[in-house]
């Protein structure tokens, strides 16, 4: 009988330590939690960049304005009937 109570004491604790610190434990859950938490946020914010990545590539595809703006800022492109000044600022 004491051995039956022994053994029983033993898979009580072992059980016990499994459920407080082991894996899948409270603990252990908790952090999952707030790992899916941040990950979650994160997955929110690349969303919502690629969503503005999608308008502005949809914009490059059909709009020309978009792509004269570029052109004019990138390599300083000029319309016919314009007239480009540069101006030259001293050094100090």
């Amino acid at each position: 009988m004491k051995w039956l109570l022994a053994i029983l004491i033993v898979i009580f604790v072992g059980l016990q330590y499994r459920l407080w610190v082991g894996d899948g434990s409270y603990a252990h859950r908790a952090r999952l939690e707030q790992e899916i938490a941040r990950q979650s946020a994160k997955n929110e914010q690349l969303l919502e960049r690629n969503r503005v990545l999608a308008v502005e590539v949809e914009d490059l595809k059909t709009g020309h304005q978009v792509v004269e703006a570029r052109a004019r800022h990138d390599i300083g492109m000029i319309k016919d009937g314009e007239t480009f000044f540069m101006t030259h600022t001293p050094d100090e």
